[in-house]
């Protein structure tokens, strides 16, 4: 049996701009029902790497001391293994913020801290296993969404519609936005691999000719990106896994026999790289944010914060309006215009590293050795603090500015 109802937003998407965006707008008494395609938020390898600028968030909203009783590790420094030389490049330690450390917390644990708080306001309403697949037209303007949920199709009439429902987002689509994309050299190769305590704390990255990997210490395991060359998977599945195994020990001979961990190919799943980005991204009554506006590459790990400071700019603009129910076309225009720069600049530097340095060293034959600019992280620390900054804070980040309504 079809149901219809109606709100002030409806959100498509459940990740962390979809429940933030809902969380902030209930805190400020908008009604808000965020729909999520799955029954959980349990999906392994989404990025879960929370960043200052989003710690200072909880901090503002008054939820860091809970938040961070959600089991985490903490990162204060990045090196980087390039040939036989250590270089030393990141250092959050000195950043203007109450939490100078990247915290690592899968990403269904994030969601769910952020669900559970969102919960304790009336106004919001989510759930799960609801699809929204079409979105619903009056004349020129967006008004709502169809979904396929487990009890039959729904219809939410909406002031205002919302898509945080991914890189391949479907309502973005169904609204007609057009993207660019931007291209990648590469892909990334996701696995677990078990880690001793006689491994070290660090987390790294080692670049080789032809090959880079990461490795991000999780507690008892490591989290492992093995970078290879765009829509090179097959290739490597078709030389073995035994030949795989093989190309991650010579990264990384310490792992010894853990190698062996990595079972069949089910262990290792890809990333396909993609950075895109809308010309618009708004229609009258639609608004798109976070990866359904713009892709990110996994350079920085920054992807989750910069959808969470998308979130946070786009409550800020629209809370006032959704709970009067006079959404304009200029309000949804103004998310875009705030949150743009900050977007292009971010994807620039990360195409410049992807296209300069990262394509190089995938197409590399010979030894790599570490560019002198880099070499300078080593001699002068101080310098360890711009990436920090650039990687921690990002370009523009945002703050908190909605009220808590209860009522």
């Amino acid at each position: 049996m079809s149901e219809t109802i109606a709100t002030q937003c409806c959100i498509a998407g459940g990740g962390p701009a979809g429940i933030m965006l809902g969380f902030l707008l209930a805190r400020a008494g908008v009604r808000v029902v965020v729909l999520e395609k799955h029954a959980d938020f349990f999906r392994d390898f989404r990025g879960d790497t929370v960043h200052p600028s989003t710690l200072e968030l909880m901090a503002e909203l008054g939820l860091l001391d809970a938040f961070l009783k959600v089991p985490h590790q903490q990162i204060e420094t990045l090196s980087a293994l390039i040939g036989d030389e250590r270089v030393r490049m990141v250092d959050f330690r000195h950043l203007p913020t109450r939490c100078k450390f990247v915290a690592l917390m899968p990403q269904w644990d994030f969601l769910a801290f952020l669900a559970g708080q969102a919960r304790r306001y009336p106004s919001f309403d989510l759930r799960m296993s609801a699809q929204a697949v079409d979105v619903v037209r009056e004349n020129d303007r967006i008004t709502g969404v169809c979904a396929t949920t487990p009890d039959g199709p729904l219809t939410i009439r909406a002031g205002l519609v919302v898509a945080c429902d991914g890189r391949h987002s479907l309502l973005r689509e169904k609204a007609g936005l057009v993207c660019d994309a931007f291209g990648a050299p590469m892909d990334v190769l996701w696995f677990r691999l078990s880690r001793l305590a006689a491994d070290g704390p660090e987390t790294f990255g080692h670049v080789e000719a032809g090959r880079m990997m990461i490795m991000i210490d999780r507690g008892d395991y490591w989290q492992c990106a093995y970078v290879i060359a765009k829509g090179g998977f097959d290739a490597i599945k078709a030389a073995s896994l035994p030949g795989f195994r093989a190309r991650v020990l010579a990264m990384s001979p310490f792992l010894g026999v853990r190698v062996e961990e990595l079972r069949d190919w089910d262990d290792v799943k890809l990333l396909s790289v993609q950075v895109d980005r809308l010309r618009q991204w708004w229609k009258p009554g639609f608004l798109a944010i976070g990866d359904a506006a713009h892709a990110m590459s996994p350079i920085g790990g920054v992807g989750v914060n910069i959808a969470v400071q998308d979130a946070v700019a786009a409550a800020n603009l629209l809370a006032a309006s959704l709970r009067e129910g006079k959404t304009a076309d200029a309000d949804l225009a103004a998310v875009q215009t705030r949150r743009e720069r900050a977007v292009k600049l971010t994807q620039w530097a990360q195409l410049q590293i992807q296209n300069r340095l990262i394509g190089r060293v995938l197409a590399a034959n010979s030894q790599i050795k570490a560019p002198a600019v880099l070499k300078l992280f080593n001699l002068f620390p101080l310098l360890r603090r711009i990436p920090a900054r650039l990687i921690g804070l990002g370009v523009q980040p945002e703050h908190i500015d909605t009220p808590e309504l209860t009522s």
